[in-house]
C-alpha cells in the first residue's frame, strides 16, 4: 500500500524554469525514505505539494490516496511535519505550543512526549522567543513527532543542532516511530544521518528523480569510474553508454558514475570505448552525491 504517491509533478517559479519536471515515486507503508539533491533541485517544493501548501502546475500527489489541497484536515491530523524555516510563536511557552498541538491531535502520546522533552531538558515554562534555535527546532519535532503520525515528513529537521542532540533526536523519534510502521521521508544535508536511517534513497536533479534505489542497493551496484584523458573519449560518449548516471570532467581524467558494479562498469567502457585504462571502484553515498551533482550542496 502507497501512502505518499507523486505522478508527473511539475511545478515553476518562472516561465519555462520547471523547478519540478515529471517527478514521480511513491512510498509504501513503513518504508524510511531519505531525499537528497543540490540547493535549488526541487526537495521542499516536493515536500510542501505533499503538505499540500503549494499545487503542482501539471501531475498529482496523493497522501493516503486523498489529494492534500482538497481535503487538508485529514491528511494533516495523521502527517508529522517540520520544515527547516519553521517559526513557532514567539510569545508561547513550551507547554502552551505542546497543549496547542494535545489538542488538534487525537492521537497525542504523553508519555512519548515526554520521554523525549526529557532527553533535551526542555523547560515546559520557557518561552519560545527565549530558547536558541536548536532549542526551538527541537521543540517543533517534537510536537511532530509525539501524535505518533501515519506519516512523517521532515524537512532539513536537524539545523540549529549541535551534531549530538541532532542524532538522538533523528535516530530516537525516526526508530521509535519506524517501529511501529511510521512512514517516513525525511530531506537532509547531513549525509550521514541519510546512510544511518533512510532504507531507500531518491535523489533529485535537473527536475527529475536521478535516482531511486534501496540505500543497501546504492552501496553495493555503483560504481565510479576513473577514465584517462583521451581524444576519442569524449563526456558525451562516456555518458552514452549503458548504466551511467553522470560525467564530469576533473583534472584526473573523467568521472563517470554507473549503476553497476566495477567489473561490469569497466567491461562496458573498455567494450564500448576502447577505453582499457579507466579504473572502477565502489562509491560511498556521499562520493556519489558530489560527482553526480558536482558538489553544488
Amino acid at each position: 500500500m502507497s501512502v505518499l504517491v507523486f505522478e508527473g509533478v511539475h511545478r515553476a517559479y518562472e516561465r519555462d524554469a520547471d523547478v519540478l519536471a515529471g517527478v514521480s515515486f511513491s512510498i509504501r507503508k513503513g518504508e524510511v525514505v531519505g531525499l537528497l539533491g543540490k540547493n535549488g533541485a526541487g526537495k521542499t517544493t516536493l515536500i510542501r505539494i505533499a503538505m499540500g501548501m503549494l499545487e503542482p502546475q501539471r501531475g498529482s500527489a496523493r497522501v493516503f490516496g486523498l489529494d492534500p489541497r482538497a481535503e487538508p484536515l485529514e491528511v494533516k491530523r495523521r502527517v508529522g511535519y517540520v520544515s527547516e524555516d519553521q517559526i513557532l510563536p514567539p510569545f508561547l511557552t513550551v507547554a502552551e505550543v505542546v497543549d496547542t498541538h494535545r489538542g488538534l491531535f487525537p492521537t497525542w502520546d504523553d508519555e512519548m512526549y515526554g520521554e523525549l522533552a526529557n532527553r533535551f531538558e526542555l523547560s515546559p515554562r520557557a518561552r519560545i522567543r527565549d530558547l536558541s534555535k536548536g532549542q526551538a527546532r527541537q521543540v517543533a519535532l517534537l510536537c511532530a513527532v509525539s501524535h505518533r503520525p501515519e506519516l512523517l515528513i521532515l524537512d532539513e529537521p536537524a539545523g540549529g543542532l549541535d551534531p549530538a542532540a541532532r542524532r538522538e533526536f533523528l535516530e530516537t523519534s525516526i526508530k521509535l516511530l519506524n517501529e511501529e510502521g511510521t512512514t517516513i521521508l525525511f530531506s537532509s544535508h547531513y549525509m550521514q544521518d541519510i546512510e544511518r536511517m533512510a532504507g531507500r534513497v531518491v535523489m533529485l536533479h535537473g527536475g527529475t528523480v536521478l535516482i531511486d534505489d534501496a540505500l543497501d542497493a546504492l552501496r553495493e551496484a555503483h560504481t565510479l569510474a576513473v577514465i584517462p584523458r583521451e581524444d576519442s573519449v569524449t563526456t558525451e560518449r562516456v555518458r552514452a553508454v549503458e548504466g551511467c548516471l553522470g560525467v564530469r570532467e576533473r583534472s584526473d581524467g573523467l568521472h563517470a558514475v554507473f549503476a553497476s558494479g566495477p567489473d561490469d562498469a569497466c567491461a562496458r567502457l573498455a567494450s564500448e570505448l576502447g577505453a582499457s585504462g579507466a579504473t572502477c571502484r565502489s562509491i560511498a553515498l556521499e562520493d556519489m552525491f558530489i560527482e553526480l551533482v558536482g558538489g553544488q550542496e
